[in-house]
C-alpha cells in the first residue's frame, strides 16, 4: 500500500494535519486533495480537536497544482480537472468550527497560497517566500482569488497576480496574507504561542467568533446590530459565559483552559 500523502493526529486539543508529499513539493494532486479532504472531515468532526494546525513535510509548504496531472487530464480529454476539488477544501478551512492555524514549513506558490489564505491565522518563518506563478504558465489564479480577497486588498492582489513577482514573508504580513512572522529558528515556538492563546478561548465562543466577521459584513448596519444584540445577550447568559465571568471574579482560569 502506498504511504499516505496527508497525515494527521490529535493531541492536547490540537489536530495537526500534514501535507506529506515532499517528492513533488506537496503539489495539489488528485490523491493529495482527496486525502486532505478526508483528513479535514475527520478532524473537524472530532470532539477532542479544538484547534487545527495545517503544515507540510519537507522544505516547501505547497507548490500549487500538480501540473503533470493537469497535463495528463488535458491529453485524455477529461472534463474533470484534479484541481476542481479545491474549492470544497478551501471552504472547509474557513467554515469549520475550529480555528485553523497554518504553520508554513517553507515557500508557497500559486494554489498553495490559496490554501494558506483560507486558514484563520498564518505563521511564517522570516525566510519563506510567496508567488502567484500562474500567468507565467499561461494560466489564471482563478479559484484561489476567493480566499485571497478575504485577506488582501484588491489592488495589491491585482499587482501580485499580474507580475508573478516573488515576495517575502515581511511583505506578506504587510498586505495581510501572513499574521505572524517568526524569526529564524522560532517557528515552532511562535505556533505554540498562537495555539496556546486560542486554547484559552471558550470552545463555543470560538466557534461563534470565527463566523462573526464574514457573516456580519454581509448585513446592513441595522440587521447587524439586531443580530449581535441577541447574540451578546445569549452569551452572557450561557453556561460558558457564566463560567468565564465567575473565573475572572475568582482570579482563576476557566474550566476549558488546559492545565498543562
Amino acid at each position: 500500500m502506498d504511504e499516505p500523502l496527508v497525515r494527521w493526529d490529535i493531541a492536547d486539543g490540537v489536530a495537526t494535519v500534514v501535507l506529506d508529499s515532499p517528492h513533488n513539493r506537496n503539489a495539489l494532486s488528485r490523491r493529495l486533495l482527496s486525502e486532505l479532504a478526508g483528513a479535514l472531515d475527520t478532524v473537524t468532526r472530532h470532539p477532542d480537536a479544538r484547534v487545527i494546525v495545517l503544515t507540510g513535510a519537507g522544505t516547501v509548504f505547497c507548490s500549487g497544482a500538480d501540473l503533470k496531472e493537469q497535463r495528463e487530464a488535458n491529453e485524455t480529454g477529461s472534463h474533470t480537472q484534479p484541481i476542481n476539488t479545491l474549492p470544497a477544501i478551501l471552504t472547509t478551512l474557513w467554515t469549520c468550527p475550529q480555528p485553523v492555524v497554518c504553520q508554513l514549513n517553507g515557500p508557497a506558490r500559486a494554489g498553495g497560497v490559496g490554501l494558506l489564505a483560507s486558514c484563520d491565522l498564518v505563521v511564517a518563518p522570516a525566510e519563506v517566500t510567496f508567488s502567484f506563478t500562474e500567468v507565467r504558465l499561461g494560466l489564471v489564479p482563478a479559484i484561489i482569488t476567493v480566499p485571497l480577497l478575504r485577506r488582501i486588498a484588491p489592488q495589491a492582489l491585482h499587482r501580485l497576480f499580474l507580475t508573478a513577482e516573488v515576495f517575502s514573508a515581511e511583505r506578506a504580513q504587510e498586505i495581510g496574507l501572513v499574521d505572524v512572522v517568526a524569526a529564524t529558528g522560532e517557528l515552532y515556538a511562535e505556533v505554540a504561542r498562537v495555539v496556546a492563546m486560542l486554547l484559552r478561548g471558550g470552545p463555543q465562543a470560538m466557534v461563534l467568533t470565527k463566523r462573526l466577521v464574514p457573516e456580519i459584513r454581509a448585513l446592513s448596519p441595522q440587521e447587524a446590530f439586531t443580530r449581535l444584540t441577541t447574540l451578546s445577550a445569549e452569551r452572557f447568559a450561557s453556561a460558558e459565559g457564566r463560567e468565564g465571568m465567575q473565573a475572572f471574579a475568582e482570579k482563576r482560569d476557566p474550566a476549558w483552559v488546559p492545565t498543562a
